[in-house]
């Protein structure tokens, strides 16, 4: 046949669509407070948040707060340039609190004995796309672990203590 078939034509055309609405992805790599790599992040847009898929390593056994930050800058001695959550919607702080919940605010994470970790995690009120709530905004993001574990209710942070471990959210 010397001309492509509708079938044909059809298959290239949703070939090319779904390769303009393919799932955007970005990464980041997490360093202690000594610039040491402690772990990696792949951040995946989902059609229901961003999922992170993290592996973490050398990092203090014991529950840890772990959330998005406002600010795409991790630097030492204490990680305070990564800025407070990333709060889009202006509300407060923490999953069970009633003026809650940050768009960074996420479940702590338990490191073992072995001080490693590998989990995953929805993060449903933000994006890699453009918009609101979009964590690559004009100063980015970050990923930060605090020494204590989140509260789930105190404003501003849960009351989880320092920062031991940042990572700056990069696209890919």
């Amino acid at each position: 046949m010397k001309y492509p078939t509708f079938l044909t034509l059809f298959l290239l055309l949703c070939t090319f669509a779904y390769g303009q609405v393919s799932s955007q992805t970005a990464k980041s790599e997490i360093y202690n407070l000594e610039g040491e790599k402690v772990g990696n992040a792949t951040l995946t847009e989902t059609p229901h948040g961003v999922l992170i898929k993290a592996e973490l390593w050398k990092l203090p056994p014991g529950t840890h707060a772990f959330h998005i930050h406002a600010v795409g800058k991790c630097e030492p001695p204490s990680f305070t340039t990564a800025g407070g959550h990333f709060n889009p919607f202006g509300k407060g702080h923490g999953i069970i609190n009633p003026k809650g919940l940050h768009a960074g605010d996420l479940p702590n994470i338990h490191v073992g004995t072995d001080g490693k970790l590998t989990f995953e995690v929805l993060a449903s009120q933000v994006t890699l796309n453009e918009g609101k709530n979009s964590i690559f905004d004009d100063d980015g993001s970050s990923l930060v672990i605090h020494e204590k574990p989140d509260d789930y209710k105190s404003d501003p942070a849960g009351e989880a203590g320092p920062r031991i471990a940042c990572g700056v959210i990069v696209k890919q």
